[in-house]
């Protein structure tokens, strides 16, 4: 096993044990790591080595540079725990807060989203097939940025047949009114009941990094979400992007015999 250590890079070394001091709590969250000099004088190598150390524990997100400071290991925060009763009516009708607004709470935060558009587009191919649509039959697309405390932690672009909103307030107010979203559709008729999360994980867009202000090496969750009612028709398709180190999943359901 130690012939295998040796045969590792350098940088690759030095890495692997400040991420084990990390991991243990002996470099706690906040805690500035060595900086170049001090590495390459602990491991007798050059301080490119130990500055491609460093930038391998910030492309794996456990460390921060802060220009001029230093580079620093990465606060973890509590997620988020998003759970599936969220989209309940008693929530609902007890806060007269949207799903975000209601767990964000909940959870001692707070909340604050921005309807950065409302606009009619043809419906892309994954939308149509789960609202039962032709392809390219128009939608209206709901643009919206999430935060809590001020701090930008998922966005959310939602689909709605474009005939079922043609005279609701769903198809072209970026305010919704108390209930939000959720009540605007019970109002047309249609009572979420049941929802579809199909649930995947990837590397952020450079977009999507730089309006979420993410630090390098953290994924987003991409939650491809499906609101169906009480007849079992899907009427709305929402696509969220959320920050995985700040946003969770929480279901319970039950296991099909």
């Amino acid at each position: 096993m130690g012939e295998q250590e040796d045969r590792r890079p350098p940088s690759r070394r030095i890495a692997d044990e400040l991420r084990a001091a990390i991991t243990r709590g002996d470099l706690a969250d906040g805690a500035r790591l060595p900086s170049e000099r001090e590495l390459a004088a602990r491991y007798d190598t050059a301080r490119n080595t130990a500055r491609e150390a460093l930038g391998i524990l910030q492309t794996e997100g456990l460390a921060v540079a802060q220009h001029g400071r230093g580079v620093f290991v990465r606060t973890r925060r509590p997620l988020m725990r998003l759970g599936r009763n969220r989209y309940s009516r008693q929530a609902r009708a007890e806060t007269g807060l949207s799903p975000f607004r209601i767990e964000v709470e909940r959870q001692g935060r707070t909340p604050h989203v921005e309807c950065r558009s409302v606009t009619t587009v043809p419906s892309p191919a994954e939308v149509a097939q789960r609202l039962d649509l032709d392809e390219e039959q128009p939608v209206v697309r709901r643009e919206n940025w999430y935060f809590a405390d001020d701090e930008p932690v998922q966005i959310g672009v939602t689909y709605i047949p474009a005939a079922l909103v043609a005279d609701s307030p769903l198809g072209r107010e970026k305010k919704l009114g108390p209930g939000s979203i959720y009540q605007r559709f019970e109002d047309l008729g249609h009572p979420i009941t049941r929802i579809r999360e199909e649930v995947s994980a990837r590397m952020p867009t450079p977009e999507e990094a730089a309006g979420l202000d993410m630090p390098p090496g953290v994924p987003v969750l991409d939650v491809l979400h499906t609101g169906v009612d009480d007849q079992g028709r899907p009427f709305e398709v929402t696509r969220f992007v959320m920050r995985a180190d700040l946003n969770g999943l929480d279901y319970e359901m039950p296991v099909e015999d």
